[in-house]
C-alpha cells in the first residue's frame, strides 16, 4: 500500500555505517512502521539502508520507491568503493558504471558542475582481493541506476563513491568507524551535490509545449507511450535549456518509432557545461 507521505529526495546506502553520518547531518529519524529495511526521514529526505549487493539494493529501490515516490525525484546512491591507487577518503561522481557480470553500461547524465571528480566504476557480485586497473569498484550501483531509472529521469540519479581501499591499505582493514568517519568528511560534498539535482529537478517540469500538441497529432500514441514522450521532452528541455527551438525532423513513421528515436538521441547526446 503507498504511503500517504512522498519524499522529493531518496538516498541509498548500502551499510548502516555509511548512513550514520548522514542520518546525524540531514536530522532524519527512523521509520518505525518500516521492517523491512532501515528507512530515515525528515520532511524532505527519504534515506533507505539497503544491505549489501545488487539484490539488495534494487529491492530497497522498489520497496520505497512505491511507498514514498513522488514524480521527478532526486535519487543518490552514497558508499564506499576501492580503488588501486586513489588515496582513502578520494570522493568522486560516478561517470560510467559497468556491471562486471552482465556487461551492461550506463552512463549517468551530468548537468550540472559536479563539486568533485568524475570517475569509472565496475560493480562486482563478490568482494575482490584484486583491483581494476583504473575504475573504482563497489557492490550495488549497477543495480542502483538500472533500478532507479525506472522511478525517476537520468539526470536526477547519481552515485557519489569515497575510496576506503588501495592496494597499500587493503578492504581487509576497513572498519565500520572508519567508514563512518570517511563519510562524515565529504558531507560538504554531499550536500552540494543535493542542492544541485534539487534545483535540477525543481526545473524538470512536465513540459506543457506546443512540440507535445504537434506529436501527439502527428503520430499515434497509446496513453503509456504519451507518458514516455513527456518524460523524454523533459529530458531534452533540460538539456537544451528552456529556450530550445523545436525537434530536429527525424523519419519515423509511427509513434513507437519516434520514441525509440528520440530516447536514442538524448542516450547518445553529449552534454557540454
Amino acid at each position: 500500500m503507498k504511503s500517504d507521505t512522498l519524499y522529493k529526495t531518496f538516498i541509498y546506502t548500502a551499510l548502516p555505517c555509511e548512513a550514520k553520518p548522514l542520518i546525524e547531518f540531514f536530522r532524519l529519524k527512523k521509520d518505525t512502521t518500516i521492517q523491512c529495511f532501515a528507512v530515515y526521514a525528515n520532511n524532505h529526505i527519504c534515506l533507505t539502508v539497503t544491505g549489501i549487493g545488487k539484490n539488495a539494493m534494487s529491492a530497497g529501490i522498489a520497496y520505497t520507491q512505491a511507498l514514498f515516490a513522488s514524480s521527478n525525484s532526486v535519487m543518490l546512491n552514497i558508499g564506499i568503493a576501492g580503488h588501486k591507487e586513489h588515496p582513502v577518503g578520494s570522493v568522486f561522481l560516478i561517470a560510467k558504471i559497468t556491471d562486471n557480470d552482465s556487461g551492461r553500461r550506463y552512463y549517468p547524465p551530468l548537468a550540472f558542475t559536479p563539486p568533485c571528480p568524475t570517475q569509472c566504476l565496475q560493480t562486482v557480485a563478490k568482494p575482490q582481493l584484486t583491483y581494476h586497473p583504473s575504475h573504482l569498484c563497489d557492490m550495488e550501483a549497477s543495480a542502483f541506476y538500472e533500478t532507479a531509472t525506472r522511478f525517476s529521469s537520468g539526470e536526477l540519479i547519481q552515485c557519489l563513491k569515497i575510496v576506503s581501499d588501495n592496494e597499500l591499505s587493503p578492504a581487509l582493514n576497513i572498519q565500520p568507524k572508519q567508514v563512518s568517519a570517511l563519510i562524515c568528511t565529504q558531507l560538504p560534498t554531499i550536500e552540494s551535490i543535493l542542492m544541485e539535482l534539487t534545483k535540477l529537478a525543481e526545473s524538470l517540469t512536465t513540459p506543457e509545449l506546443t512540440e507535445f500538441d504537434q506529436l501527439i497529432s502527428q503520430y499515434r500514441f497509446t496513453v503509456n507511450e504519451q507518458i514516455q514522450l513527456k518524460k523524454l521532452l523533459a529530458r531534452l528541455q533540460l538539456i537544451k535549456g528552456k529556450n530550445w527551438v523545436g525537434i530536429a525532423a527525424t523519419s519515423a513513421k509511427t509513434g513507437k518509432e519516434f520514441l525509440n528515436l528520440l530516447n536514442q538521441q538524448l542516450n547518445e547526446a553529449e552534454f557540454y557545461l
